[in-house]
């Protein structure tokens, strides 16, 4: 008779075949299965950027200082809507105002000389036009003068003929024919002083006329150096308006003040000072910097990718879905930019506001690859950064 150890042995004996083809029957397939994804499955490659936050499509504007100065007006705070053209920061104008003031005044005497100047120039045409008329009249009687001189010396000629003829036949004295030739020499003579005054008076009016010329062209050169002075009068006019203007710093673009400095009435600002910075209205993005050699060939637009921002829990928040929109092609600091563009479906529990700071996960799908790069993360199984399954990117 078996005792119950003995059957119980029997029994065991019985069953080992059973056992050991169904645990070889299980590690083959096992096998197989494990052969099966090593050959076909993909995993999903992590590439991670400590260095990402919320910007706005269009750059932000820095509002500077252009010029050294004291603060009489300002209008600065966070937050506050501006338009293009408002005037935000106003610095002492002063210094400019009075030197504006001395150049305008300056610029204000030298306009009336100018205008006397040119009132002499004008008198001296007028006086030229007069004198021209005079001496055209006075021409004319010297003409007249010599045509009636020259009557009378016709009338002496046939005077002194007649005497000649009365003495030829005996009724004249010889006395009387001298008479007769000596008014016709005196005549001649008059003739002759009235042809030289004609003559006379073009030549006085051309040597008037030159002396007229020489004078007008004096004044027009006194005119062209005031009027030099006056230009750079004017130039320093502009120069000191363009520095008033410039003291009255003005919003380049509108928007909303974004940062700014503590600044207050009778601070004094230096030039290049930045003092705010004016965030356009505009699309919120995500931009982030990955190393070279995780970004070239590994991230590449349509890319999906999740941002996790400083400060704001995920298990309250959630994170902020995205998508890789650009990647530069150059390399600046052994570091690549890459843009992404926030999904309109974002779950994230929170506004985003430009100048976030976070990191960012981007999901680049590959063949499997155990020597990812640094800063990568593979996970083909278990938990992903921020606890979430890795098993399917959401």
């Amino acid at each position: 008779m078996k005792t119950a150890f003995a059957r119980t042995y029997c029994r065991l004996l019985a069953d080992r075949g059973h056992h050991q083809i169904w645990a070889l029957a299980c590690a083959v397939l096992m096998m197989s299965a494990w052969c099966w994804w090593a050959s076909w499955a993909q995993i999903t490659l992590y590439e991670v950027s400590q260095k990402a936050r919320v910007e706005l499509d269009s750059a932000t504007y820095p509002v500077e200082s252009p010029l050294r100065g004291r603060v009489v007006r300002t209008s600065l705070h966070v937050g506050q809507v501006v338009h293009r053209g408002e005037v935000l920061v106003e610095v002492d104008p002063v210094p400019d105002q009075l030197q504006l003031r001395q150049q305008q005044a300056a610029a204000g005497g030298l306009g009336a000389e100018v205008e006397r100047l040119r009132a002499q120039i004008d008198d001296e045409e007028q006086a030229r036009l007069e004198e021209q008329r005079t001496a055209g009249v006075s021409a004319e009687e010297a003409q007249n003068r010599v045509r009636e001189a020259g009557a009378t010396v016709e009338y002496a000629k046939a005077e002194l003929s007649r005497m000649q003829r009365l003495q030829r036949e005996g009724l004249a004295p010889e006395r009387d024919v001298e008479k007769a030739a000596a008014e016709l020499d005196r005549q001649r003579a008059v003739v002759a002083t009235m042809e030289s005054a004609a003559r006379r008076i073009p030549q006085e009016q051309l040597t008037r006329e030159r002396e007229r010329d020489v004078r007008i062209a004096r004044l027009h050169g006194e005119i062209a150096s005031l009027e030099t002075q006056r230009n750079t009068l004017n130039a320093g006019m502009a120069r000191a308006n363009h520095e008033i203007e410039r003291r009255e710093v003005r919003a380049p673009v509108d928007g909303r003040i974004g940062e700014t400095t503590i600044l207050r009435t009778g601070a004094v600002v230096q030039p290049g000072e930045r003092l705010a910075s004016i965030v356009p209205s505009g699309r919120l993005i995500v931009a982030a910097e990955f190393p070279a050699n995780a970004a070239f060939g590994r991230i590449q637009p349509g890319q999906t990718a999740r941002m996790w921002l400083d400060g704001f829990p995920w298990a309250a928040f959630g994170a902020v879905p995205a998508k890789v929109s650009q990647v530069a092609a150059e390399i600046r600091d052994s570091n690549v930019r890459v843009e992404f563009e926030i999904q309109p479906d974002s779950g994230f529990r929170g506004k985003l506001e430009h100048g976030m700071p976070g990191s960012i996960d981007v999901a680049a799908f590959s063949p499997i690859d155990f020597t990812a790069p640094s800063g990568s993360k593979l996970h083909p199984i278990g938990m992903s950064h921020k606890g979430q399954l890795s098993g399917e990117f959401p």
